[in-house]
């Protein structure tokens, strides 16, 4: 396992009782399980949504760094629920509670209980480029080539 840079570190903060810290569910993980920290089982229609809390808020080592959280496969696949917003982005300078907009696409009711594993985090590197306006872009061999333009169709 690669070691970020010496005193790096994920700051996490505990905002409810209850909360559960993330955690990677292997060595080779990328992202940190977060856990629904809700007093009671929420209940997800097919195509409901519901804001569920994670009872946690972290500190990162700084902007060049970026949080992300991204949908939990097992629960796309085998029951259709995903995040609402397609990936979350937790902002460097953010300290608010980290919550996940679930969405369920499936056919069937699920439901979230308290201690569930509803998403994963994945801390990640940023490049803050400054912005140039300009007249043209540098030309490449694909150009503007679009959907389906590098493959088959």
């Amino acid at each position: 396992m690669q070691n970020p840079e010496p005193g790096f570190t994920l700051e996490i903060l505990k905002k409810r009782e209850n909360a559960r810290i993330p955690q990677r569910a292997t060595a080779g993980s990328a992202g940190l399980d977060l856990c629904a920290c809700v007093d009671e089982p929420v209940l997800l229609p097919p195509g409901g949504r519901a804001l569920i809390p994670s009872g946690i808020a972290i500190g990162l080592p700084g902007p060049g760094y970026v949080a992300l959280v991204f949908a939990r496969s097992g629960l796309g696949v085998k029951h259709g629920v995903c995040l609402s917003n397609g990936v979350g982005v937790i902002d460097s300078d953010y300290r608010g509670e980290i919550q996940v907009g679930l969405c369920n696409m499936g056919d069937e009711p699920y439901t979230v209980n308290p201690g569930d594993r509803i998403a994963q985090l994945v801390v990640m590197p940023v490049c803050p480029l400054p912005v140039q306006v300009v007249e043209n872009l540098t030309q490449t061999a694909r150009g503007e080539g679009g959907f389906g333009s590098t493959g088959r169709q």
